[in-house]
């Protein structure tokens, strides 16, 4: 028991360093903590995050892979809006690092598992734009903006632009 308290409170200790802007040392204590856990999905996911942050995006992936595998028997799995973020940061990773027939894969499973989530189905649009698949990224950006604008004009427009996003080339 008290090495779980010990460990929750070295992960704490190690978010209030990267949210106080002190990132170098919360990845590294992270980073000696992900070894001392390497079952631990909350540990992988914060670890991956403290990489992400400081432009590490290659050192991120395999913490994420990991922080998404379950957390094996030793740990829980993430929870659900963790999860999200994980799969968010994963997929964008993947996109930065040119990795992008395997962003568009994880992050249209996302985005199927989150519906709801419109910043899933933005970075899915800018894989499938890296992907050369410039009407599909099109087309999703385009419900969306449809779907979560307040702007009054596009409002007024949306059943246009629902439409439109269906075939781009349509010239009635």
């Amino acid at each position: 028991m008290e090495d779980h308290q010990e460990k929750n409170g070295a992960l704490a200790e190690a978010v209030a360093l990267r949210e106080q802007g002190r990132r170098e040392e919360a990845r590294e204590r992270l980073v000696a903590l992900a070894a001392q856990h390497p079952d631990d999905a909350e540990i992988a996911y914060q670890t991956a995050w403290a990489h992400d942050v400081l432009g590490l995006e290659a050192e991120a992936v395999p913490y994420y892979e990991r922080a998404l595998a379950g957390g094996g028997p030793a740990g829980a799995g993430l929870s659900t809006e963790d999860r999200r973020g994980a799969l968010l940061g994963l997929g964008s990773t993947y996109r930065i690092l040119g990795r992008h027939e395997e962003a568009v894969t994880l992050l249209t499973a996302a985005a199927e598992e989150f519906p709801e989530d419109g910043s899933l189905r933005t970075f899915l649009a800018m894989a499938l734009y890296n992907t050369g698949r410039h009407h599909e990224s099109t087309r999703l950006l385009l419900r969306l903006l449809a779907a979560t604008s307040e702007d009054p004009s596009v409002r007024e427009y949306r059943r246009a632009i629902e439409h439109y996003a269906e075939d781009l080339d349509a010239i009635e």
